[in-house]
């Protein structure tokens, strides 16, 4: 391996090297290592959310003039690190060498052709960490996760469609990354789609613009595999509908695998035409659930390892317990314990655990969501989420929904007519009387008052069981 080298003088390094091969250079190469070695770990003390341990598999491949060539074990790792960690890798790489250095990822011929996975389908955006080996399987989500493995050993021939559903937050989008990680393990020549609904939307909007549908259409109908993330965005596109109910006809009539997730069932999204609801409903339809405490603890556990992390298990436990609301606030734990650790050169002990969860859980609690209430509501009152949005004005939908514009409004920021787009499209007025009502009744009503003072508590500070 050659590699150029320019003049770093800093604090700690100074080195002239030009045209070196750096397995050869002895001494002076250690020195450079050093260098390399800095920059990553400042490149975890700058974006601790995004440091892996993995790290340690990159290469400096070449440093000429003002760019740092990073190596790479394989091209999922090169698009990770280059959507997610160029500010903070070309930063460290700055600091560390005082000189204006741009940094750019590329795969390393001589750690790819070491690799068991060279086949990465163009086009996808997967994230490294994303694979079966890295899910922690629980009573939560163990159907879910038999299934999805089942459909990445045989597409096509086994639970056709797959769609898989629950809320924000709790590894779908980490089951159907894995799933084309190991389609692509198994078969190679494997065409496949992975876009969110959102994406295929705007794409479709755009071929219709530019007068390009039959190319749009070739696109997603001669795949082997079509994976759609939060298909509930479907909802009130009618001419999308139209055109992803055409594209699922094409891919099942052809055996083709279709996988699907969203946040709720299919039955319960609304706007959704019937067909597509009773096409969904054709294949395996997978709950995933919130994670129970054990599996909580597993998972802090598995994210520690993978991001490098010593955490002991009275700190796994600890996170585990009052960490609840789903993996990403987990994640989010694991990170604030790391930059603390990182920022203040503390070990990572249970007192310094408490401190970085308790700022979490205090920040957390101020960014409470429309979807957070609508889940509480809907559990406490054994409605559906499409009962509220619908135009159904009985009782036992009415006070729920009325309850739910109220509680909105006073834990969340979002406006009137946020609030009434999330039940149905309602305008501010609506909202506005709900509140009022709700308001008035909280007065008059020992019984409500109670009522809401429970789903506000179960909503800020869900109980785990």
């Amino acid at each position: 391996m050659r590699i150029a080298y320019h003049l770093l003088c800093t604090t700690h390094h100074a080195i002239r090297i030009t045209q070196y091969d750096i397995k050869d250079v002895g001494v002076v190469s250690q020195e450079i290592e050093n260098i390399f070695i800095d920059i990553l770990e400042r490149a975890k003390v700058l974006d601790p959310a995004n440091a892996r341990q993995w790290f340690d598999k990159l290469t400096m491949c070449r440093l000429d003039g003002g760019s740092l060539k990073i190596g790479c074990p394989d091209e999922v790792t090169v698009q990770f690190l280059h959507e997610n960690c160029k500010t903070s890798f070309t930063r460290a790489a700055q600091q560390v060498t005082g000189h204006l250095i741009t940094v750019d990822f590329n795969l390393d011929s001589d750690q790819n052709t070491k690799t068991t996975s060279t086949f990465y389908p163009r086009g996808l955006r997967l994230h490294p960490d994303y694979t079966f080996d890295n899910f922690v399987v629980g009573p939560c989500n163990r159907l879910a996760h038999a299934s999805c493995v089942a459909v990445s050993q045989s597409p096509g021939n086994t639970y056709n469609p797959l769609f898989v559903y629950g809320v924000s937050g709790i590894g779908k989008t980490h089951l159907l990354h894995a799933v084309c990680f190991e389609s692509q393990r198994k078969f190679e020549k494997l065409v496949i789609q992975f876009l969110s609904c959102e994406e295929f939307v705007n794409r479709f909007i755009r071929a219709i613009e530019e007068g390009n549908l039959p190319t749009f259409q070739n696109q997603f109908r001669n795949v082997d595999m079509l994976i759609i993330d939060d298909v509930q965005f479907l909802r009130e596109r009618e001419q999308s509908q139209e055109e992803f109910f055409h594209t699922f006809n094409a891919l099942y009539n052809s055996g083709k695998q279709i996988i699907l997730s969203a946040d709720c069932a299919p039955g319960q999204i609304p706007s959704l035409e019937a067909r597509l609801t009773s096409r969904f409903n054709w294949g395996l339809v997978s709950r995933v659930d919130s994670p129970s405490y054990e599996t909580r603890v597993a998972i802090v556990q598995k994210k520690a390892r993978l991001r490098g992390i010593e955490v002991s298990d009275e700190i796994a436990e600890y996170i585990a317990r009052k960490v609840h609301a789903n993996i990403r606030e987990l994640e989010g734990a694991l990170t604030a314990i790391y930059a603390i650790s990182m920022t203040s050169n503390r070990k990572i002990d249970l007192e310094l655990a408490q401190l970085a969860v308790e700022g979490q859980i205090t920040s957390h609690e101020k960014h409470i969501s429309i979807t957070d209430i609508i889940e509480v509501v809907t559990r406490h009152f054994d409605v559906r989420l499409a009962d509220l949005q619908s135009k159904k004005r009985s009782q036992s939908i009415t006070e729920p929904r009325q309850i739910c514009m109220f509680l909105a409004r006073n834990l969340t920021k979002h406006s009137l007519e946020e609030i009434g787009g999330h039940l149905g499209g309602r305008d501010h007025t609506t909202v506005m009387h709900a509140c009022t009502k709700i308001s008035q009744a909280q007065k008059d009503d020992p019984k409500m008052k109670a009522l809401l003072s429970d789903l506000t508590k179960q909503i800020t500070n869900p109980i785990s069981i």
